[in-house]
């Protein structure tokens, strides 16, 4: 331990039954105390280390006994005259009237030993409403040790601007209080790890000169720990939609006999039970989808120190969702070309066969005959290597793909340790919306990736899109929570400061790019 090291308390104290234990089992990641909808469940000072430096500062949270009959205690304090005093000297009944004990015993707690306090109010309710609110923060106050209000039951996660408004409620009447330095809202059932970021900040600002170098070591011990997390989040996404990508099904019975079931299922003739081979390659992808979703999933969930798993949805992505790579038809490409035949540079054509559609160009540059066109549909058979249909993701399911991921990483992200296990639960609406706008500028960039896993020969090529989809995820990601937390900054994800250029923000033309 370097001679330098220091450590540095918080204390949560609220009125009882507000969720102190539920928060610090967010904050802590891990399981706590008891936690059951009743006054005064935590009984005990329990002392939990959040983290720590290897240089051995060390960051204490404290989970203390809630306040009970705060009017009563704030008067006996007023009336002691020495409140301080009061504290060291008084005989304590802790048989005869144990909740008054257990305010007593928070509150010396928070004397001797709290650094800053983190006093946790219902948001729930109205600050005109919380009877409590007034007395608690006068008690504080007598302390005077520096207080952060933080906003618990916020309910879901609401746009900036709503979340802006609720603080300035509660900012309004605690901060007449000359104790209480700052509101933020921090809600221990949805609240996202950024916003630890920003009250790490807020914790500092109160803290005196002495231990300003052992907080900043904490705090780049955190974003080390918070950032490298949200990383190896990216990297698990991105696979998922590298596997996706580069994912194709053959389609058994191409032949003469696949087509007449093809045709029979598409006259209604067909028994029950029958599966068209088309169906069966269909089946078979989504099932490959549908268990890398769930797996990958899972491993975020475990990565945020979360219990669960992710539901056993079945993907109900429809037929026109696949792109059906079929060989093209020379006979019918070269009617295609003549129908061309003498059309002007530029121009562009597609030729369409059982649902695969190639443009883009293949016509382009010229004048375009009957032989021409059944030559470039032959050697578009023999580039792709398809002797017999395929069945692959469209760039409509793969960046709807992209659009889930990033919502369900902001899902995962947001779900406080004290909620319990995992569960999937609706989106709040405005995600959907942020999640579309910070994708809608991409789609060009996006396209050309999947292009590039459609055309990957070798491993090389595919770890290389595969590290670029990271780097694409990582900066949508950030600017997400960028956005959703105004107070936040890039150096909280481990990022340099606003301003610096986005690595995945370009075009694409990086196939010599060091694979990752």
């Amino acid at each position: 331990m370097s001679p330098t090291a220091s450590t540095i308390s918080i204390s949560l104290i609220s009125h009882t039954n507000v969720g102190k234990t539920t928060l610090a089992r967010t904050l802590l990641r891990r399981d706590i105390g008891d936690v059951r909808d009743e006054a005064h469940v935590t009984q005990e000072l329990e002392r939990q280390r959040m983290i720590e430096t290897p240089a051995g500062d060390r960051l204490e949270l404290w989970d203390t006994p809630g306040f009970g009959d705060s009017q009563r205690l704030a008067k006996r304090l007023a009336q002691s005259g020495q409140p301080i005093g009061w504290f060291l000297v008084e005989v304590w009944d802790r048989f005869r009237d144990r909740a008054f004990w257990l305010n007593q015993r928070a509150l010396r707690h928070v004397l001797e030993q709290a650094d800053v306090v983190l006093y946790l109010v219902n948001a729930a309710e109205e600050p005109e409403d919380a009877a409590y609110l007034e007395s608690e923060l006068e008690i504080l106050g007598l302390i005077g040790k520096p207080v952060l209000v933080l906003l618990n039951q916020l309910g879901q996660p609401r746009g900036a601007t709503d979340e802006a408004a609720e603080i300035a409620r509660w900012r309004a009447t605690a901060l007449r209080h000359r104790s209480v330095s700052e509101v933020l809202a921090f809600d221990a059932f949805a609240r996202c790890w950024i916003a630890e970021a920003v009250l790490l900040r807020a914790i500092a600002r109160l803290l005196p000169a002495a231990q300003q170098p052992a907080f900043e070591r904490l705090q780049a011990a955190w974003v080390e720990r918070s950032s490298s997390t949200w990383k190896q989040s990216m990297r698990v996404l991105a696979g998922r939609l590298a596997r996706a990508a580069f994912d194709r099904e053959v389609v058994p019975g191409g032949g003469f006999s696949g087509r007449v079931k093809e045709l029979g299922a598409a006259l209604g003739l067909r028994r029950d039970g029958d599966v068209t081979p088309r169906e069966a390659a269909m089946q078979a992808l989504a099932a490959r989808l549908d268990e890398d979703v769930r797996h990958s999933t899972n491993q975020l969930i475990r990565l945020h120190g979360l219990d669960g798993n992710a539901g056993a949805h079945v993907l109900t992505l429809l037929a026109e969702h696949f792109a059906a790579r079929q060989p093209v038809d020379e006979q019918r490409a070269a009617i295609w070309g003549g129908l061309v035949t003498g059309a002007l540079t530029g121009l562009k054509a597609d030729l369409a066969s059982g649902g695969l559609t190639l443009g883009g160009g293949l016509l382009a540059g010229g004048a375009l005959g009957a032989l021409g066109a059944a030559g470039l549909a032959k050697g578009y058979n023999l580039l792709r290597g398809v002797d017999q249909p395929t069945l692959a993701w469209t760039n409509k399911v793969l960046d709807d793909l992209t659009h889930a991921a990033l919502l369900t990483y902001l899902a995962v992200a947001h779900h406080g340790r004290g909620r319990g296990e995992w569960a999937e639960a609706v989106h709040p609406a405005h995600w959907q919306d942020q999640v579309d706008a910070a994708l809608q500028p991409h789609h060009e960039h996006l396209h050309a990736l999947w292009e590039r896993a459609r055309n990957a020969g070798d491993d090389a090529e595919r770890r290389s899109v595969q590290a670029h989809l990271q780097d694409f995820l990582a900066d949508r990601s950030a600017e997400l929570l960028l956005a959703m937390y105004p107070l936040a900054r890039p150096e909280d994800l481990g990022r340099a400061p606003a301003g610096t250029r986005s690595i995945g923000s370009g075009p694409v033309d990086t196939r010599d790019a060091a694979a990752g």
